[in-house]
């Protein structure tokens, strides 16, 4: 399945500038607040599975839940150093907190997901929650 955005013929000159601000605000963001972890999400024909990367940071100071089809990563990162005077000439490494929230783009039960921490990347499995089958009715008619 691939994404396609839906684009209108007459689109609203400011959804552009909306787009520019919304691709640069996780960043400023995350200067301030700590940093966003990435992650892809795909599904196979039981599961959602989504994989966030979150290299040096301790899976027991990560929380997830899922609540009505949204998926909540939050945790925190914590730097363990002994000098805290150092003479940086780069810093990009992120310290802090973060909270990812993500919309599920199926209906899931959240009670059978499993979460697994390797290597850096945390994945999650989320199954798809069983849809409820197409049902005709047969309309009735009074006389």
């Amino acid at each position: 399945m691939s994404l396609i955005k839906w684009t209108p013929l007459f689109a609203d000159p400011f959804d552009d500038l909306d787009k520019a601000f919304g691709d640069f605000l996780p960043a400023i963001r995350s200067q301030q607040e700590g940093f966003t972890p990435a992650v892809d999400i795909y599904e196979d024909e039981k599961n959602i599975i989504v994989e966030a990367q979150l290299a040096g940071i301790d899976p027991e100071q990560v929380n997830v839940s899922i609540e009505n089809d949204t998926l909540c990563i939050k945790g925190q990162s914590e730097k363990h150093s002994e000098v805290d005077d150092k003479n940086y000439y780069r810093k990009e490494i992120r310290r802090g907190s973060f909270y990812r929230a993500i919309s599920l783009p199926a209906k899931v039960n959240g009670t059978n997901a499993k979460a697994l921490a390797e290597s850096g990347v945390l994945k999650i499995t989320i199954p798809k929650a069983e849809s409820a089958e197409a049902k005709n009715i047969k309309i009735e008619t009074k006389k």
